[in-house]
């Protein structure tokens, strides 16, 4: 599956490193050319010997062999792989990552790297969910990172939590499924995605928003390149970002300004538009300049309606190319998805339903219902929402004339 393929694999000083064996075993028994750099507390974990063993190939450590003074070159390690995989990446690691500090070999290499990057975090739990690790993850995910979630189980301390570097059974799969080539089923298209939630001002301080996370939209967009889309998302101010190197990101704040880059984009021509973002429906109607001072009085905010996002491109829509939208519903969620449906000009809409639990705002799995202007729809059961942008995906392809869908 992974024949052909250059992966570069990055082992920093935790416990877990006794796991980066099994996992470079593999790798190589997948047809993976595998180099693996490790930082000077890796080696107090797991030897050299043992990895260059299984990977087949030197271990780099330091810059430059002191005993004939040969340089390890961390811009040809970065132009040489296809990915570079830190597993596992401790709580040091990934906040030198996120904070552009190049104070070893496998830290210059990832500043310098043109390849896609992938990081397993491993650590205690309570280190895990501190938050300045969990700042620097977010940092590193909008940066296009793709962050291995830990998982949950009994830990080095004796703990049980949250912290535990993945399993290599699962870290390969992930990495199966990101480098396995796909049909590039939607080349030459031209998709527009918009995500996160929007931010409305009140005064300069303070502003009106959602939970939006942006995580679906970014799933749906990498699944969209992934198939040779060409793909622009619209964003606001979200805590996840696509990670696959070809999407183009334009960031926006307020629903007015992604209105105005949502209608432009369309307009320059695109054969998939999907609405994910979570748009403000309200917005002040006179925001302050100054920050509101708190007086012991009652306030009284005056909203008024933002643009339609949806029904402006309804109106615009073009034959040839597909509309999708979502609904995030807390009652009657069928009927407002079909009246959305309808009402918008859509071909598609995706619900959800803020009643399920593991779906909605800010979780890694989603539970939804795909309804198509053709009458036609489908449940897709509580998944990743990675897998739920799949089925998402296959309904547009088939819209477009493809073989897949409901």
């Amino acid at each position: 599956m992974l024949k052909g393929k250059h992966i570069l694999l990055g082992i920093t000083g935790s416990i877990a490193a006794y796991k980066a064996a099994g996992l470079v075993r593999l790798l190589v028994k997948e047809g993976a050319e595998v180099r693996v750099v490790m930082t000077a507390a890796a080696k107090q974990f797991i030897t050299p010997l043992t990895m260059a063993t299984l990977s087949r190939n030197p271990i780099l450590v330091e810059f430059f062999d002191p005993e004939n003074g040969q340089w390890n070159s961390h811009v040809s390690l970065g132009l040489w792989a296809d990915l570079y995989l830190i597993a596992p990446a401790s709580a040091n690691t990934l906040s030198k990552m996120a904070h552009g500090i190049a104070d070893n070999l496998l830290l210059t290499t990832y500043l310098s790297a043109k390849c896609p990057v992938m990081a397993a975090p491993a650590m205690d739990l309570d280190m895990y969910a501190h938050p300045a690790t969990q700042e620097s993850l977010r940092i590193l995910r909008e940066r296009g990172v793709r962050i291995i979630e830990a998982a949950s189980g009994e830990l080095a301390s004796g703990l049980e939590g949250k912290g535990r570097m993945e399993e290599p059974e699962k870290i390969l799969s992930v990495v199966r499924a990101f480098l396995q080539s796909r049909p590039q089923t939607l080349a030459g298209r031209r998709a527009v995605v918009t995500s996160g939630p929007t931010r409305e001002a009140i005064d300069p301080v303070r502003f009106i928003s959602n939970h939006s996370s942006g995580k679906m939209a970014s799933a749906i967009a990498d699944e969209l390149s992934g198939r040779g889309a060409q793909v622009t998302v619209i964003s606001g101010p979200a805590a996840v970002y696509p990670s696959s190197p070809g999407v183009e990101v334009r960031k926006v704040v307020s629903a007015a300004e992604m209105y105005e880059a949502t209608v432009a984009e369309y307009d320059r021509g695109c054969d998939i538009t999907v609405l994910c973002a979570a748009v403000a429906d309200f917005t002040p109607a006179s925001p302050s300049e100054t920050k509101i001072k708190k007086d012991g009085s009652v306030m009284t905010l005056e909203l008024r309606p933002t643009r339609d996002i949806a029904a402006a491109i309804g109106d615009r829509r073009r034959s040839g190319g597909v509309i999708a939208g979502f609904a995030l519903e807390t009652d009657n969620a069928r009927d407002n998805a079909l009246s959305k449906l309808r009402r918008k000009n859509m071909d598609m809409i995706v619900l959800n339903s803020m009643e399920d639990k593991g779906a909605g705002f800010g979780v890694d799995t989603n539970k939804v219902t795909i309804f198509r202007r053709d009458g036609s729809s489908r449940d897709i059961p509580l998944e990743s929402k990675a897998e739920v942008a799949v089925s998402i995906v296959d309904n547009i392809e088939d819209l477009l004339g493809g073989q897949k869908g409901c």
